[in-house]
């Protein structure tokens, strides 16, 4: 009994000596020679009706030729190559090497292998069957059933299905190319993740990004890291941007610019959508759009901003709240206004302030320097050619306010005003149809005589640097001036009188005066991949990869710096961190005494 318990003990540990023992590679060969002084220890085998093959858990291999040192589990083959593993893999080259302790093949001449979904071709490839990986170092091409992809450097990844591609990548498709610096590719779903500097170049548009996804089979992607898109005449940027290449569409999330290349002028925001084909731009989210007209910028801010039409016939639409400034070029008199909605036409120079929803906040308003004026519309009319404003027209219950050097307020109505501008300044204003006036009269030394309320069928009013220097009554009706003692208090705003001078613009960052900040959309953004193992593992000098008798130097057979890829940093236990913070202050202090 105890006999049979020993042998059974035995039988036991002997189990795991016996699992660890590697599989002999089968062979058969139409003729089998020796040749001891060129080829110690190996059989040589040639092709006389059959390529000579060999078998290997799970691999086959097809030769013309070969040799194998059948004591070391290695073989060198020769002409006309295959190597199939299962309905996976098969590789045709000119010259393989194959260790079937180490199951590591490497092949080259005309390496060409495939996979269901692509096929590879590169000058010498070395082939990991335990890791079930491929790779490449010296220039590589994947040919999937929509693109061609190059690269100096690449790994395939079986279980994955991934190639990760290195160095000069290169993407050919018949509708694009692309170009990265590194590039992970999916072949079954023909997903591409690019990582570094990378450009999508197509005969209508560029993507720039330096992390972004693109789907190589449904032609969109989505871009993060400094991405952009340049269009003939628009270049989109943004945190994040997505881009559908079927429907000339893209759209930009959080610090977005949509810069008009033609006309100068740029849209900014924290959402923006692009449609090429119609010429489009949608944009909201703290929408500004600035526009350079004579050396000087026309900012226009609303709640949702819309631009349409070719490069020449621009038409800018602002809903909701809208809100515009423009300085002179000394920065002295500012133009300003507030309105519901906004039309401007780059073509005809003509831009409208009007109110057409309930959302607005009362009628349209404009100042100019220390005049306010306002409507039920207000249409300001630029010279098309030297972009300066020329004129502006108020329609219906048409008012001009100017408040008083001292106190009160000059004030004129009437149905319909006209403004004439000169050097972007106001410089004279007609009013027509059932005018009022109501002005503070004042002499030479600035001494109020009185208040002048008239009547008149029309009135001309001339400026002198932004105030009032002459007013002219045409068919006066009635009108006297009245001391300022003799005029009642509660008569001295005419009917409709509505200062805003609390609403008025005084610089660019006033656009904004009043809003919330836009809640932003949190980008999840493209993370680099998690780093695999080395290809190429650690050994010692005497535990070859290939064999004492392969064609490559053991030193090939190491990991290169330059064959490196971007991968996720380690990140450090905190414990760790800590240690290294003290002793590099205990360094430091050290140094310092010395």
């Amino acid at each position: 009994m105890k006999t049979y318990l020993f042998s059974i003990i035995i039988l036991l540990s002997s189990l795991p000596i016996l699992a660890q023992k590697n599989q002999e590679i089968n062979y058969d060969s139409d003729r089998t020679l020796k040749n001891e002084e060129r080829y110690p220890g190996a059989l040589i085998l040639s092709k006389v009706d059959n390529q000579v093959y060999f078998d290997h858990d799970g691999i086959e291999v097809w030769c013309d030729n070969a040799v194998f040192y059948k004591s070391d589990n290695f073989f060198k083959a020769y002409g006309n190559i295959r190597m199939q593993q299962g309905d996976s893999v098969r590789m045709t080259s000119n010259y393989a090497e194959y260790n079937g302790n180490t199951e590591f093949a490497f092949a080259s001449g005309n390496v060409r292998m495939e996979r269901p979904q692509t096929t590879l071709e590169t000058d010498s490839l070395f082939f990991d069957r335990i890791k079930q990986q491929a790779y490449y170092r010296s220039g590589g091409k994947v040919t999937d059933t929509a693109s061609v992809l190059t690269s100096k450097i690449g790994r395939y990844f079986m279980e994955e299905d991934k190639y990760s591609f290195r160095n000069e990548v290169l993407v050919t498709n018949p509708d694009y190319t692309i170009n990265s610096e590194q590039l992970d590719f999916y072949s079954e779903s023909g997903h591409a993740y690019l990582y570094g500097p990378s450009t999508i170049v197509s005969e209508t548009s560029t993507v720039y990004c330096e992390r972004g996804f693109y789907d190589t089979r449904a032609d969109n992607g989505y871009f993060v890291k400094n991405s952009q898109i340049n269009y003939d005449n628009r270049i989109l940027k943004g945190d994040s941007l997505y881009f559908n290449r079927e429907n000339n569409f893209a759209s930009a999330t959080n610090n977005i610019r949509v810069i008009d290349t033609i006309n100068d002028s740029r849209v900014t925001g924290h959402y923006a959508e692009v449609y090429r084909d119609k010429d489009s731009v949608f944009i909201t989210k703290k929408a500004l759009a600035a526009s350079l007209q004579d050396r000087d910028t026309l900012f226009i801010h609303s709640d949702t901003i819309m631009i349409t039409g070719k490069p020449e016939k621009r038409v800018i639409r602002g809903y909701y709240d809208v809100r515009i400034f423009k300085e002179d070029q000394t920065g002295e008199n500012p133009m300003s206004g507030r309105s519901d909605s906004i039309f401007s036409d780059q073509q005809s120079g003509l831009t409208k302030l009007i109110n057409i929803s309930s959302r607005g906040n009362g009628k349209p308003v404009l100042w100019s320097g220390e005049n306010q004026m306002s409507g039920d519309s207000i249409h300001l009319i630029s010279n098309t050619r030297t972009e300066q404003l020329d004129s502006l027209l108020v329609f219906d219950n048409a008012f001009l306010i100017q408040k008083d050097s001292i106190e009160g307020f000059n004030q004129l109505k009437g149905k319909e005003l006209t403004g004439y501008f000169k050097e972007n300044t106001l410089e004279k204003v007609v009013i027509n149809k059932n005018t009022e006036t109501l002005n503070y009269m004042r002499n030479n030394e600035n001494q109020l005589i009185g208040i002048n309320k008239t009547l008149a069928s029309s009135v001309e009013i001339l400026f002198e640097e932004q105030q009032i220097k002459d007013i002219y009554y045409y068919n006066q009706v009635d009108g006297d001036l009245t001391p300022e003692a003799d005029f009642p208090p509660n008569a001295r705003k005419l009917q409709g009188f509505n200062w805003r001078g609390e609403e008025r613009i005084l610089s660019k960052e006033g656009l904004f005066e009043g809003e919330a900040e836009p809640e932003l959309t949190k980008i999840k953004g493209i993370d680099l991949p998690d780093a695999p193992e080395e290809f190429f593992d650690e050994r010692e000098d005497d535990d070859l990869l290939l064999n004492e008798n392969s064609r490559l130097n053991p030193k090939v057979l190491k990991n290169r710096k330059t064959d490196s890829i971007k991968f996720k940093k380690k990140v450090l236990p905190d414990s760790i961190k800590k240690n290294i913070i003290e002793k590099d202050s205990i360094n430091n202090k050290a140094a310092q005494n010395q």
